[in-house]
This record gives structure tokens, C-alpha cells and sequence, in this order.
């Protein structure tokens, strides 16, 4: 007689960690990759950070309370007043593994089953997949050129049937486009009034190119979630914070205290020093901005149509052209005939992404320049 299999792990692959595998296999098999598949910053862990890693190694490194070490907790509420002008009580922020803890806290904590939460399409696989795994209907919104890849307002209003939650990111993946200071006022004043709690994923922050991305940690009932893997490049150290409103704040510690007890030691006291590396980590984001203007110059000739203004984070969205291969088909070829692996849109957009690519530009410079010149004379 078969075991029952439960239904909450039914949900859609991860595609872009298929693509990461197969570019393994093609390693392993002694084939060079270039990778603009993942979005993980090259650089690694800042300088001090590696060295607080060390020194701490010889502390206690048992588990530290629930909602995380006190001294992280308040240097990231500093962390906001200085960069944001937002005055942060350190007993609302939570330390999480990875910001990715920090969404399924968020989902558990905010929203019941079968309640309604919009998510923009395209955009991150993960939201919609951690929802369906908890039994919460997500509301996909489809948004395009005309809202920059953004939700609005308008777009909110047009959803049928009530909802209890939005999912917003700014800086967006996979488009890279960011809500001005004024839109997203509007969108956070829209949700207080409707009664619909707004989750920020604000994992992005520091990575822009123009003005500086904005924050609704002071927004009434919303949610931030944030990450020390883009900006301050610890994707492996997997280590997240959020900000929750005072409404939330005893049931997050619940789960946290019950789901994954505490976040990791060793992470949490190295990443006290992230905060004193603005120097080098504002270098990397001058690079990112490099990258983002070679790939911006290169693709097009090649047949790709970026489809958003990429303001920030490390990503470019962009049409695939009129070939007869669908997203997919293009990224295993690209693999395949010049060693460049890029993630097909459907990750993103499962009703559009067939013909949409995403291309990370969080490589080293010398990396992005050989991957526009392979792509432009495979694409002639």
C-alpha cells in the first residue's frame, strides 16, 4: 500500500536552481561557465565581516534568543535611522534564516488559509510557491512596460474579490525596477485603508543607480523582510532580518521560537561588522551599475528587448525576439553552444515567461563583457 504523499510539495521547481545544476554537470564535465543564471554577488562576505566570522569562532556560539542576537537586532534598528531617517524599536526586528524564513514567518503569522494575497507576475517564484505550500491563495497580478514591472494602485483596485495581503518589492526580480518614494506612500496608504497587510521584500535596498530605494518600516501595519545576502553579499552565511509591526510581533516570535528556534550564531555575529563596510560594498554596486550598462549596450544587437529600466538590484528582464524557441529551449542551447547560462522567465511568469529570459549582472566585469561578446555572435 503506497504512503500518503502531502500536497504541500507540489509545488513548481525552482528553475533557475535547475538551470545552476546543469551548469554544474557542464563543470564537472570540464565545460567553462559564466553564470548569469543566479543572484548571488561574486565578492562573497566584505572583508570585516570574514574577519568577525574568525574572533567569533572562539565565543559561545550556542543559541541566542529567538529573535536573535540583541546587539545585531539594534545595530540593524540603527541601521534604518541612519539610512532611511525611520526611528526602528530593535524589539520589532527579527533576526530570520535567510530572508526566505522570513516570508514563510511573515505568511504563517499575517494570513490563514485560503486567504487572498496578490503578487505581481512576473516576480519571484518563491512568494507564490511558499503560499500555495501554506494553503494561502496567491492572486497573481500581471503587470508589464506601462507600471515599469510594478504593481499600482489601479492594478490592486482592478483584483477581484477581496484580498488580505500584497506582496510588493522594490527593487524587483527579475525586472530590477523600483517604485518612486511617492508610489509607494500610495500603495502602503491603499493598504491601510483596505485592511490588506503589505510584506515588503526589501532585499535589494542598497543596490540603485539612481535615487535610493524606499523603505515602509514605517508604514502602520506593513512588513519588511530583508537579507544580508545581495548588498552585503552573505547568500551562504543565510541570514535575513525582519521589521514587524507591534500587531505581529508576539505570533512571529512563536514561530520563530517553535520553526527554527533561533538563526545561526556564527552569522549573526559576523554580521554586526556589515554595517561598517560601506565603502567596499558601494564599490561592488558601482560594478553591478558597469555590468548593467555593458549588458544594456550588447543585448539588444543581439535580439533581446530589455523590457523594464533595470534601477536597481542586479538583474535585466528582457524578450527573447521572434525565434521559434520558447524561454527554455534558448537558455539549454546558450548552455549547451557558448557556455552562458541565463534563466528562462518562466520561473517568473508561468502564463508569459515563455518568452522572457532573465540575466543576472552580479559577476565579476571581465565575466559580463565575454558573455555580451559570446551572446551577440551566437545571436547574428
Amino acid at each position: 500500500m503506497p504512503f500518503k504523499v502531502a500536497p504541500r510539495g507540489d509545488v513548481a521547481p525552482f528553475m533557475v536552481m535547475d538551470v545552476l545544476a546543469a551548469a554544474r554537470r557542464r563543470e564537472r564535465a570540464g565545460g567553462g561557465v559564466i553564470h548569469l543564471e543566479i543572484g548571488q554577488p561574486s565578492d562573497g562576505a566584505p572583508a570585516r565581516v570574514r574577519a568577525a566570522a574568525a574572533q567569533a569562532l572562539d565565543g559561545d556560539l550556542g543559541y541566542t534568543l529567538a529573535l536573535g542576537a540583541e546587539p545585531l537586532r539594534a545595530r540593524i534598528a540603527d541601521h534604518y535611522r541612519h539610512a532611511y531617517g525611520v526611528g526602528i524599536d530593535p524589539g520589532r526586528v527579527v533576526v530570520t534564516t535567510g530572508s526566505s524564513a522570513g516570508f514563510v514567518l511573515a505568511f504563517l503569522a499575517a494570513f490563514s488559509a485560503g486567504d487572498r494575497v496578490a503578487v505581481a507576475l512576473p516576480g519571484y517564484p518563491a512568494y507564490r510557491n511558499i503560499l500555495k505550500a501554506l494553503d494561502i491563495d496567491c492572486v497573481p497580478v500581471p503587470v508589464g512596460a506601462p507600471s515599469r514591472y510594478q504593481m499600482d494602485v489601479r492594478a490592486l483596485e482592478s483584483v477581484a474579490g477581496r484580498l488580505d495581503g500584497v506582496v510588493l518589492a522594490s527593487p524587483s526580480n527579475p525586472a530590477g525596477s523600483m517604485l518612486t518614494e511617492r508610489e509607494v506612500a500610495e500603495l502602503a496608504a491603499w493598504c491601510e485603508r483596505a485592511g490588506v497587510r503589505l510584506i515588503a521584500d526589501e532585499i535589494y535596498h542598497g543596490i540603485a543607480y539612481g535615487a535610493a530605494a524606499t523603505t515602509v518600516a514605517g508604514c502602520g501595519h506593513a512588513v519588511v523582510v530583508n537579507s544580508f545576502s545581495k548588498y552585503y553579499g552573505m547568500t551562504g552565511w543565510r541570514l535575513g532580518w525582519m521589521v514587524v509591526p507591534p500587531d505581529l510581533a508576539e505570533a512571529v516570535e512563536r514561530l520563530q521560537q517553535n520553526l527554527f528556534i533561533a538563526p545561526p550564531t556564527l552569522a549573526q555575529m559576523a554580521a554586526v561588522a556589515a554595517f561598517d563596510c560601506p565603502d567596499e560594498l558601494d564599490g561592488r554596486v558601482r560594478r553591478y551599475r558597469a555590468n548593467r550598462d555593458v549588458l544594456l549596450n550588447e543585448l539588444p544587437s543581439a535580439g533581446f528587448r530589455v523590457l523594464a529600466p533595470p534601477e536597481g538590484a542586479f538583474f535585466l528582464y528582457a524578450d527573447i525576439g521572434d525565434g521559434p524557441e520558447d524561454s527554455p529551449a534558448l537558455c539549454r542551447r546558450m548552455l549547451d553552444e557558448i557556455g552562458v547560462a541565463v534563466t528562462p522567465g518562466l520561473d517568473f511568469d508561468p502564463a508569459r515567461g515563455h518568452r522572457t529570459v532573465r540575466f543576472s549582472y552580479a559577476g565579476p566585469a571581465d565575466d559580463i563583457v565575454e558573455a555580451a561578446r559570446r551572446i551577440r555572435a551566437w545571436r547574428k
